[in-house]
């Protein structure tokens, strides 16, 4: 039986948890076993909590007195640069060796007032640089459906727990698409939700204006639980935004399409998935409207303008001094040099350089200044088309997942994987992956996902059209 209770969603494990079905301990032994049995070639836990049991035992005490919570007692896997207090998190780097948190994540306080039971940190890009999980500084995470594919990243080890029933859920980071592009690697929902949603207080930070912490799940359900669980406003995080922050739409049942970004470099398998999901989707009464986002091209140039930048000046605490690996020189330069030097990996330091680059005082206007205005072009069009339609549509990814090593040594086609999820970090607006089927790549049957994008705020129009998006693939 407990094998059987890994593979449960999590709103058919609530069920059988109030009823008393099952118990939480049940379902901890159940990831347990599976954790045991597949971690040591996926790698997809960094550590595995040493308390996964007792924490279950208090959840089965909370349900015995009467406590109702869908997250009570579920086991969930969480990203290593969520802190946790008491645990280590070192955001898969050796700069942070020997670093333990010394106060919890918003998002993980108001999980375990929920109830929810942590089974451990997942593996992830170094500082979530990455979109492979292969920058990890503890080797690379494998993709469950094909164990020589990459997961995706930077949250590709919380995708492969989940997918691969060492999780029933799992909390990742999205700063330029790391939780929609593993899920669509690894056949999940991922949602990457409004900025400003989900409190930052607690994550380790890459780009402050583009992170935001959110769900990777077996089912859109799972996902909406897990949100409504950490959204909110929090004093703590002077960016975080209440539920009535923006106002609520009203549906209109059209779906958005940019087809002049999908006429070059995205695998023919994938499009030809992609236009028959949207058949499916017209065929229960949602419009397909084709729709021009211009400066959209221009999305993943700015990106990397932007991102490194916050980069750059986010990793600047990391020298040695404060926490974590601390390395002697011949001078105070010599301490800084050497610890940044040996304790961060080759993509951390290709960012912090660019990063430092675009923001000298030569290149500033050069480049940061003209990204920052290329990126409000882009959040007005993006702004405009949203009071046409419900949600824009597109691939999450233009294929699917590579090969381990396939793009490690070209950074541009790793950046390029990227393609389809860094607008909505740019704008802000919320975005989920939902599988939309599989493609064949040597015998193996390799998941794909849709992603659509909604208006700030209306993640429960992106849950609405998921849903459907879903049941179509279930009747398949």
């Amino acid at each position: 039986m407990s094998s059987d209770l890994s593979t449960l969603s999590i709103t058919e494990a609530a069920k059988m948890l109030a009823a008393k079905e099952i118990s939480a301990v049940d379902l901890a032994r159940a990831c347990i076993t599976q954790i045991e049995k597949k971690n040591k070639s996926l790698n997809a836990y960094l550590e595995v909590f040493d308390d996964i049991e007792a924490q279950a035992k208090v959840a089965d005490e909370r349900h015995m007195k009467g406590e109702s919570s869908p997250l009570l007692g579920i086991p969930l896997a969480v990203k290593d640069n969520i802190l946790i207090k008491g645990r280590r998190a070192s955001a898969a780097s050796k700069i942070l060796e020997g670093y333990v948190s010394t106060y919890d994540a918003t998002v993980i306080k108001k999980l375990k007032d929920a109830g929810a039971v942590f089974l451990g940190r997942t593996n992830m890009d170094e500082f979530a640089h990455g979109s492979s999980t292969e920058n990890s500084a503890f080797g690379p995470t494998k993709n469950p459906h094909d164990e020589s594919r990459v997961p995706g990243g930077s949250s590709g080890g919380s995708a492969a727990a989940v997918a691969a029933s060492m999780a029933l859920g799992a909390l990742g980071t999205d700063t330029g698409g790391s939780i929609r592009e593993p899920a669509s690697f690894c056949g999940l929902v991922g949602l990457k939700p409004t900025y400003g949603a989900v409190s930052r207080s607690g994550l380790i930070a890459m780009g402050s204006s583009l992170d935001q912490a959110g769900p990777l799940a077996q089912t859109v359900a799972d996902a909406e639980l897990i949100f409504n669980a950490i959204r909110g406003q929090d004093p703590l995080d002077s960016t975080s935004i209440g539920e009535a922050f923006y106002p609520k739409r009203v549906e209109k049942k059209k779906i958005g399409v940019p087809r002049h970004l999908l006429k070059e470099g995205v695998d023919p398998d994938v499009l030809k998935t992609f236009e028959a999901t949207l058949a499916t989707l017209a065929l229960q009464g949602y419009e397909i409207i084709d729709i021009e986002l211009p400066s959209a091209a221009l999305a993943l140039a700015v990106y990397y303008v932007i991102m490194p930048a916050e980069v750059s000046s986010n990793l600047a605490r990391f020298d040695g001094v404060r926490y974590g690996l601390s390395l002697a020189g011949n001078s105070q330069w010599g301490d800084y040099a050497k610890t940044r030097g040996t304790g961060f990996g080759p993509e951390v330091r290709r960012r912090v350089m660019l990063g430092t680059y675009v923001l000298s005082s030569g290149y500033y206007d050069a480049y940061y200044g003209k990204a920052t205005i290329a990126r409000a072009m882009l959040r007005a069009e993006v702004r405009n088309a949203l009071e046409i339609v419900d949600v824009i549509a597109t691939p999450s990814a233009p294929s699917p997942a590579p090969r381990i090593g396939e793009n490690i040594s070209n950074p541009l086609a790793m950046y390029l994987l990227d393609i389809f999820t860094v607008t909505a970090n740019l704008t802000g607006n919320p975005a989920i992956s939902i599988p939309m089927g599989n493609v064949l790549r040597d015998g193996k049957a390799l998941p794909v996902g849709i992603q659509f994008t909604a208006a700030h705020g209306d993640e429960s129009g992106l849950f609405a059209i998921g849903t459907s998006a879903e049941a179509e693939k279930k009747l398949e």
